[in-house]
């Protein structure tokens, strides 16, 4: 069983940054964050394919940036600029696949996920 272990959230005041943190317990080709705010869906957030491609929902980018150390397992969120609207509890998700069959940011591609992790921005 693959272990998926976030850390590096907190409350921030709008404007502010956070990085994330995920370790893995072994390595795997597609990872991915996703958030979760209150009464909402679960969305993808970032994501990043084995050969380092990323891709990122429109509401983060040029805000927020993921990034990968294969040689740790361990993926990252660097989130600069955060908003109100960016509160969640965050998720680290992993898939085993080197190919996407229904796109980044489904939550079909990942069949690990993390505990979470909670990110709380005020105004």
């Amino acid at each position: 069983q693959v272990q998926l272990v976030e850390s590096g959230g907190g409350s921030v005041q709008a404007g502010g940054s956070l990085r994330l943190s995920c370790a893995a317990s072994t390595y795997l080709f597609k990872m991915a964050w996703f958030r979760q705010a209150p009464e909402k869906e679960r969305e993808g957030v970032a994501g990043i394919a084995h050969d380092g491609r990323t891709n990122y929902a429109d509401s983060v980018k040029g805000r927020f940036t993921i990034s990968k150390d294969n040689a740790k397992n361990t993926l990252y969120l660097q989130m600069n600029n955060l908003k109100p609207e960016d509160t969640a509890m965050y998720y680290c998700a992993a898939g085993p696949s080197r190919i996407y069959f229904f796109g980044w940011a489904s939550r079909n591609e990942y069949n690990n996920w993390g505990q979470g992790t909670q990110v709380t921005v005020s105004s």
